[in-house]
């Protein structure tokens, strides 16, 4: 048998290195989250993100695609476990057993809704004004999980034929975005790094220009915020802080973010106040 010459050794260490260096990816990525000894937060672990239809044992099946412009665009689909059989019943995730998201590449157009179970099939409708490349999610919370504060989250692809207007996704900066005469604003500092867990601090002032001291339960929570890359089109989900009830300081809703990778998100918040759903989007930069 050869023995082993400097050179052999040298590449032998190199493979090494790089399967382990693959398995700490793989572990910052893929590890149940760790309690914080003091506070009980999560410490930094990414979200399933929905870049593909098979995620931890469950499959997205589409039954009915979305493939024309209107209002009312019907989509239905299954979620299937790994012996193909569909499942029907998740863990409530703020109020709902699947949440279920629509977003055009370009983040212009956004939907968040609550499909309805139909035998084995949950059904809901789109509004698609225009055309262009989409991604649909699904979000649950499998009744056997260890986690319920990370759902799985199942993505799939379709497009909506005809001209489309892309609109630039607007740059991160502490500015405002309205809804209704409302406006938010963040007011944490610093910029976001990739799995560290970040607090977004928001400020919201109401049409009047006054802090809002209180918003009405939302999908059991003071709000509901769920983010996209820009470029990857994955998705994150974030945490409300603030219980729901609990008056707002200076109007500050908090949200506990771990977002995987650099580059530009697209934040999506919607709350109530007023008896009406508003929403606001910004866009966040991670460095």
């Amino acid at each position: 048998m050869r023995k082993l010459s400097l050179v052999d050794w040298m590449f032998a260490l190199l493979a090494v290195a790089v399967v382990a260096g693959g398995g700490i990816m793989v572990f910052a990525r893929s590890a149940p989250p760790m309690q914080h000894q003091n506070m009980g937060a999560v410490v930094p672990a990414a979200h399933s993100d929905g870049l593909s239809d098979v995620e931890s044992g469950y499959r997205f099946e589409p039954v009915t695609t979305p493939g024309t412009r209107g209002t009312a665009v019907p989509v239905a689909f299954r979620i299937l476990d790994s012996t193909n059989k569909p499942v029907t019943r998740f863990l409530d995730d703020q109020t709902k057993q699947m949440h279920f998201f629509s977003v055009r590449e370009d983040m212009f157009v956004f939907e968040h809704l609550h499909p309805v179970l139909d035998g084995d099939t949950w059904r809901t409708e789109l509004s698609l004004p225009d055309g262009g490349v989409y991604r649909m999610f699904a979000e649950f919370v499998p009744l056997d999980t260890q986690d319920p504060r990370h759902p799985v989250v199942l993505g799939v692809p379709f497009s909506v034929p005809g001209d489309t207007t892309v609109v630039p996704v607007p740059a991160p900066e502490a500015g405002a975005t309205t809804t209704d005469g409302y406006t938010v604003v963040r007011v944490d500092e610093g910029r976001p790094k990739p799995m560290s867990t970040h607090v977004l601090r928001l400020s919201i002032r109401g049409p009047d220009g006054k802090p809002v001291s209180s918003l009405e339960p939302h999908l059991g929570a003071n709000g509901h915020m769920t983010g996209f890359h820009t470029m990857l089109l994955s998705a994150t989900h974030l945490h409300p802080v603030e219980l729901a009830g609990i008056p707002l300081d200076n109007g500050e809703l908090s949200f506990q973010a771990v977002f995987a990778d650099r580059g530009e998100y697209r934040l999506f918040l919607e709350f109530v106040h007023g008896g009406k759903l508003r929403r606001a989007a910004f866009t966040v930069g991670i460095v």
